[in-house]
């Protein structure tokens, strides 16, 4: 019991997908922020363009 449990202390496998979900997710993080920026600043002028096309 004290090896298996040394063994699975001592694997380090699953750390690599962890790192990479880490990864995955500060990016994600980025395009929702940059996407929500970007979509709150062109309101205004999509706005405009509707309004003057009515």
């Amino acid at each position: 019991m004290r090896q298996l449990f040394s063994r699975f202390l001592g694997d380090e496998t699953g750390a690599t997908a962890i790192e990479y979900s880490i990864i995955a997710v500060g990016i994600s993080i980025v395009i929702v922020t940059a996407v929500n920026g970007i979509g709150t600043a062109l309101k205004v002028p999509f706005n405009t363009v509707s309004t003057s096309l009515k």
